[in-house]
């Protein structure tokens, strides 16, 4: 446990939590909404600091980041809890059940870990929300940045602003999770703000490497109209963010049926108008591959694994020289 950052006392013990939209006001021996950050004696705490619920090699390819060292291998590490409530979750038995067995480590110990395995490039912060992680999160990637190594957040976004500028200097790369692109979609289906998770996109490609992922849910976030609404913000950012949008499957507490293959190919259709880089996930599809969006040519061949075909080391398309928005 540790004494957490951003936070104000209230009268009668109670304190107001300063790090997320959900600005929980916590009374004494009482956590906040993502049961992660707990009111003793007067002082907010970090009750998962330091707790590794998963931990494991990924291929950078399954954060999602198709744009970030691509075939590279990353460190990955998740604790416990969450400020949001998506009933559809697929890490919930991490993010949304409080009593799950964690291990121990300090912010050295994991990068004097993450610095053993070969090949490594870094420490993504993944599985459950890192950014309800903050101090451990924080104190760690600071030593991954003085070790030569990268850090990644796949991160649902929902955050206030000053942690976050506080802790982007320490960060390489994000993928952001866009549930949805309407706040009734937001308020019934994560207890959450689609604002705060708008203006990290804004905040963050302006500091890190971004990309992009929205889980399609039939019915509920993949209209036509919806996907060209995201589509044209993100346009508006960077044509050249990368998109994933990821095929729902039954999971926690949601069972409607699974997002059908045609509605995967007209969302990538209608989002490929407005952006350069479209991906579909938990697809088997050509629609992984990346190609060069001014001359089409093959640049990565994701059939099997990151096979880079038509890119030379400092990101152009060895076909017609146009600079691709990747960090090799």
């Amino acid at each position: 446990m540790e004494k957490a950052k951003y936070y104000e006392v209230l009268a009668d013990g109670k304190i107001r939590c300063l790090l997320c939209p959900q600005n929980c006001i916590i009374a004494e021996n009482r956590k906040g909404f993502c049961r992660a950050r707990e009111n003793l004696k007067g002082e907010l705490y970090s009750t998962n600091y330091g707790r590794i619920s998963s931990y494991g090699l990924d291929p950078m390819e399954k954060k999602p980041l198709y744009h970030f060292y691509p075939g590279s291998t990353i460190f990955s590490i998740g604790t416990i809890g969450c400020n949001f409530r998506c009933p559809f979750c697929q890490n919930w038995q991490i993010s949304q059940i409080e009593d799950r067995e964690t291990i121990q480590f300090t912010p050295q110990k994991i990068v004097s870990l993450a610095k053993s395995f070969e090949g490594n490039i870094g420490i993504a912060y993944t599985y459950s929300e890192p950014l309800i992680w903050y101090e451990y999160v924080y104190e760690t990637a600071r030593l991954v940045k003085e070790s030569g190594l990268v850090n990644v957040l796949v991160t649902n976004g929902f955050i206030e602003e000053e942690p976050l500028k506080e802790l982007l200097p320490y960060i390489d790369a994000m993928n952001i999770d866009v549930k949805g692109f309407s706040q009734e979609f937001y308020k019934e289906y994560t207890k959450g703000d689609i604002g705060p998770v708008k203006r990290t996109v804004e905040l963050a490609h302006k500091n890190c490497h971004v990309e992009v992922t929205t889980l399609l849910i039939s019915g509920l976030n993949d209209s036509e109209k919806e996907i060209e609404s995201l589509c044209s913000w993100l346009a508006s950012l960077r044509k050249d963010i990368p998109l994933h949008l990821s095929r729902y499957f039954p999971n926690y507490k949601m069972d409607l049926p699974a997002t059908s293959l045609d509605t995967m190919e007209r969302a990538y259709d209608t989002a490929s108008k407005y952006l350069e880089y479209v991906y579909l996930g938990n697809v088997r599809s050509k629609r992984n591959n990346t190609y060069c969006p001014q001359c089409g040519a093959l640049l990565i061949d994701r059939q099997y694994f990151a096979n880079i075909v038509g890119i030379t080391g400092n990101g152009i398309c060895a076909s017609c020289g146009k600079d691709i928005n990747i960090v090799m």
